[in-house]
């Protein structure tokens, strides 16, 4: 079983730019399928991208594609999320995620089977 813990969430103006971290422990991220969902009040969780076990297949979603950027470090067993140009419509609390599914793409929340606390983003307009 892994823990996730989910840091480097605040609050930047439209264009800016942060970057997630998501420190893995009790199992390597290079076991899972990493990825990172978003969600706003009273909206479905939903996905944004995922890194396969042997980091070379990212997938992401239309919405932040060419902006954001999933990445792993092995040594550190961290995940990152690199998002750039960011945008209003991006404000949610960001979660990290591991699935055990070997399918590819894994998009579904359901496919998830583990979660972090999630880190609040907010980009002011």
């Amino acid at each position: 079983q892994v823990q996730l813990v989910e840091s480097g969430g605040g609050l930047v103006q439209a264009g800016g730019s942060l970057r997630l971290s998501c420190a893995a422990s009790g199992r390597t991220v290079s076991s899972y399928t990493m990825g990172w969902f978003r969600q706003t009040p009273g909206k479905e969780r939903e996905f944004v991208t995922h890194i396969s076990r042997s980091g070379a297949s990212t997938y992401y979603a239309d919405s932040v594609k060419g902006r954001f950027t999933i990445s792993r470090d092995s040594a550190k067993n961290t995940v990152y999320l690199q998002m750039d140009s960011l945008k209003p419509e991006d404000t949610a609390v960001y979660y990290c995620a591991a699935s055990t599914s070997w399918r590819m793409p894994v998009r579904g929340r359901g496919e998830y089977d583990y979660w972090g606390q999630g880190t609040q983003v907010t980009v002011s307009s």
